[in-house]
């Protein structure tokens, strides 16, 4: 749904996403496994760079401070990448994406909002960063 401002909301059952409130317990365990998932998943990777940034730079001397900051900014772009990530994926329950109700006498199974599926662009937006980091990680490595 358009608005007069030009932006796009998306509506959940006919509200805004701030209402929204799951049916069933089965719509609620799909919930928690795609926040797991995505949620839980970048911020593991983003406490574990940080505190690799603060190993090197509170343990080791000046020399290995280069590679402190470098793990800091490898945090940030990934505090990026679970950002944008986050904002694709509020999407996945809306009106919009709601697939057409099966025939009652259909075996298939329940379908929950988007399908599941993980999104290409911020695997390789990610790839790119690690690969980029540790090409200079060797950089620096090489230099001590």
């Amino acid at each position: 749904m358009n608005t007069p401002d030009g932006k796009r909301h998306f509506t959940y059952r006919g509200h805004r996403r701030k209402s929204f409130t799951v049916v069933d317990n089965a719509e609620l365990v799909e919930l928690r496994a795609r926040q797991r998932t995505y949620d839980a998943g970048y911020t593991r990777s983003i406490v574990l760079t940080l505190g690799t940034a603060v190993l090197f730079l509170r343990v080791f001397d000046e020399r290995f401070y280069n590679i402190g900051v470098l793990y800091i900014i490898i945090a940030g772009f990934l505090i990026t990448a679970a950002y944008l990530r986050r904002r694709h994926s509020n999407r996945d329950f809306s009106d919009q994406l709601r697939p057409l109700p099966a025939p009652t006498n259909s075996t298939t199974k329940r379908i929950f909002g988007a399908p599941f599926v993980t999104a290409g662009w911020i695997v390789i937006f990610v790839s790119l960063i690690l690969v980029g980091a540790d090409i200079v990680l060797f950089v620096f490595i090489l230099r001590l």
